[in-house]
C-alpha cells in the first residue's frame, strides 16, 4: 500500500510554463512580450494562473456572444436562413416559445402542442431552462422576451464557462496553463450558447478535479448530476472501473458509483414518479432519433441515397461504441504504465461523438476539457481546433443552402460531407496521440517531468495488480524529472493475467 507522500502530489513543486516547453505556446506568446524567462518571477503577482485562465474564459465567452449579435437582433426571427449564413444559430430563443417556458408550462408535467409531446432533455437541464424562464420578465413582446431568455441564459452559462476552466486550470496541480487552452479554444466560445450542454460540462469538470484530490465520493456525486444534465459524463465510470482494476482500488471506485448512483436518482425520482411520461420523454426521443446531422451514418445515406431503418443504426452504433470501449479496456490493461484517467475519459467521450447517430456542434463542449486534460499540447490541440471550427461552419451554410428554397445559397450535400469529414478526422487525428502517448509514456507531455497521472486521484503512483499480457514488462525508459532523476515507465507492484 504506497503512503499518502508518494501517492498525492506535492503543493511545492514547481509550476510547469508552456512557453519553455511548447514551441506553439513560446510563439504566441510572442503577442505578449514573448516567453516567460528563466529569471521570471512566477506567482507573485495577484493575477494568479487560475484567475487570469478564468478571465480569458469569460473575455472569450462574451466574444462569442458577440459574434450571436446579428441573430439577437433580428436573424433568429427574419427567416430560417438568415441565422444560418451568420453562422449564429441558437436553441435557446426558439424552444422559450418551443417548450412552453413563454406561456409558463412546467416541464414533464404540462404536455406540449405539436409533435413534441414534452420537453425533451434530462432532468437538470430542465430545471436550468427554468429557473432561466422565472428571471424572464413577463411583460413585453414575445420576440423581446426570447431576447432576454437568452442573455438571461448566456449568463448562467458563463459562470458554467469559468468552472470548466478554473476546474482544467486545478486538475494538474503543476499545470494550470493548460486551463488557457480551455479558455482560448474557438469552438468553445463559438458553441457555448447554441444550447444548454456546459452545465453537465462543468459538472463533469468539477468531478474530474474532485477525483484528482482523491474525493471519490465528491466526484461520484457530481458525475450522477451531470448525468442527469446530459447522458454522456456516465462514460465516464468506465474507464475507471479497468484503472480501478488494474490498481485495485475498488473502494473508491465503488463510492464513486454510490455517489453517482445517489445524486441522480435524488434528481430524477421524484420527475420519475409524479411525471413518468414526461420523464421518459428524452430517452425515448433518443431512442427514436433518426441519422441526423454530422455523423458518418448521415454521409452513407446521403452518398447511397437510401435512409437507413432507426433500429438498425441503433444497433451498429452500439455494437461499435461496445467494440471501441472494449479497445480502450484492452489499452488500459497492456499499456507499458497504467494510462492516465483523462486520457481514457477522452477516448470513450470521442469514440461515442464518433460513432453516434447525430453530432451537433455543440457536442465538442464535451471533450474540450477532457482533451486538454489528455493532451495538453498546444499544436495537436489547435489542429483539431481547426477542424472543429471547419465543421461548425459546415453545418450552417448546409442548412443555409436547405432552407434558400431555389437560390440555393450555401454548402451542398457534398460540401457538407467533406465538413462532416474533416471532423471525423480531426477528432481520430487526437485519439491517435493519445493512444500513442498511452502506449509510449516517455512521449506523454504530462508525464515527461516524472509525474505519472496529475488527475488519477488513488490511481496516481499506485501500484499495478492486474494487467494483461506481457506488453506491461519490462519498464520502459522515459524522460529525465525536473530534479534529473530517470523515470522508468512500468509496473510498480506485482502483476498478474
Amino acid at each position: 500500500m504506497p503512503s499518502p507522500e508518494k501517492t498525492m502530489p506535492q503543493h511545492d513543486e514547481p509550476q510547469v510554463s508552456p512557453t519553455r516547453r511548447d514551441e506553439i505556446a513560446a510563439a504566441g506568446s510572442e503577442l505578449i512580450g514573448g516567453p516567460v524567462g528563466r529569471w521570471a518571477r512566477v506567482g507573485g503577482s495577484r493575477l494568479t494562473p487560475v484567475r487570469v485562465v478564468a478571465l480569458v474564459a469569460i473575455g472569450m465567452f462574451a466574444l462569442g456572444m458577440v459574434q450571436k449579435i446579428p441573430c439577437y437582433d433580428w436573424a433568429w426571427f427574419r427567416g430560417a436562413s438568415s441565422q444560418y449564413t451568420h453562422a449564429c444559430y441558437s436553441d435557446i430563443p426558439h424552444l422559450f416559445l418551443g417548450r412552453g417556458f413563454a406561456d409558463g408550462l412546467v416541464p414533464y408535467f404540462d404536455r406540449l402542442d405539436g409533435d413534441m409531446e414534452y420537453l425533451e432533455y434530462p432532468v437538470l437541464t430542465g430545471l436550468f431552462m427554468q429557473v432561466a424562464a422565472w428571471l424572464t420578465p413577463h411583460g413585453g413582446s414575445v420576440q423581446h422576451r426570447e431576447q432576454i431568455y437568452w442573455m438571461v441564459n448566456a449568463g448562467m452559462l458563463m459562470i458554467c464557462a469559468a468552472i470548466i476552466a478554473v476546474c482544467v486550470a486545478r486538475t494538474h496541480r503543476r499545470r494550470p496553463w493548460d486551463g488557457l487552452l480551455v479558455a482560448l479554444a474557438p469552438a468553445f466560445a463559438l458553441t457555448a450558447t447554441i444550447n444548454w450542454d456546459l452545465l453537465a460540462v462543468a459538472l463533469t469538470a468539477a468531478a474530474m478535479l474532485m477525483w484528482s484530490r482523491g474525493r471519490a465520493l465528491a466526484f461520484g456525486i457530481l458525475v450522477g448530476l451531470a448525468t442527469a444534465a446530459k447522458l454522456y459524463p456516465l462514460l465516464l465510470l468506465g474507464p475507471l472501473l479497468v484503472l480501478c482494476w488494474r490498481a485495485g482500488r475498488y473502494r473508491e471506485y465503488g463510492t464513486a458509483v454510490l455517489g453517482a448512483a445517489g445524486a441522480w436518482l435524488a434528481v430524477n425520482l421524484p420527475v420519475m414518479l409524479l411525471a413518468p411520461e414526461g420523464w421518459k420523454r428524452f430517452y425515448t426521443f433518443s431512442q427514436e432519433r433518426q441519422v441526423d446531422f454530422g455523423s458518418f451514418w448521415l454521409i452513407i445515406t446521403q452518398r447511397t441515397g437510401e435512409s437507413i431503418e432507426v433500429g438498425t443504426v441503433n444497433t451498429y452504433a452500439t455494437a461499435l461504441m461496445l467494440l471501441a470501449c472494449a479497445g480502450i479496456a484492452g489499452l488500459a490493461l497492456t499499456a507499458p504504465r497504467r494510462p492516465r484517467f483523462a486520457q481514457l475519459a477522452f477516448l470513450v467521450v470521442a469514440a461515442f461523438v464518433l460513432t453516434n447517430k447525430v453530432y451537433s456542434p455543440q457536442y465538442v463542449l464535451w471533450l474540450i476539457p477532457l482533451a486538454v486534460l489528455a493532451r495538453p499540447r498546444w499544436r495537436d490541440f489547435l489542429i483539431w481546433q481547426a477542424c472543429e471550427v471547419v465543421y461548425f461552419l459546415g453545418i450552417w451554410m448546409y442548412l443555409a443552402y436547405t432552407t434558400s428554397g431555389d437560390k440555393h445559397q450555401g454548402l451542398p450535400p457534398e460540401g457538407y460531407q467533406l465538413a462532416i469529414a474533416v471532423h471525423l478526422l480531426g477528432t481520430l487525428y487526437l485519439c491517435a496521440v493519445v493512444v500513442r502517448d498511452a502506449l509510449m509514456p516517455e512521449r506523454d507531455v504530462v508525464r515527461r517531468d516524472g509525474s505519472d497521472d496529475p488527475s488519477g486521484g488513488v490511481l496516481d503512483r499506485a501500484p499495478d495488480v492486474f494487467v494483461l499480457a506481457g506488453a506491461a514488462h519490462p519498464p520502459r525508459p522515459g524522460a529525465h524529472s525536473v530534479q534529473g532523476s530517470r523515470v522508468e515507465w512500468g509496473t510498480t507492484g506485482p502483476a498478474a493475467g
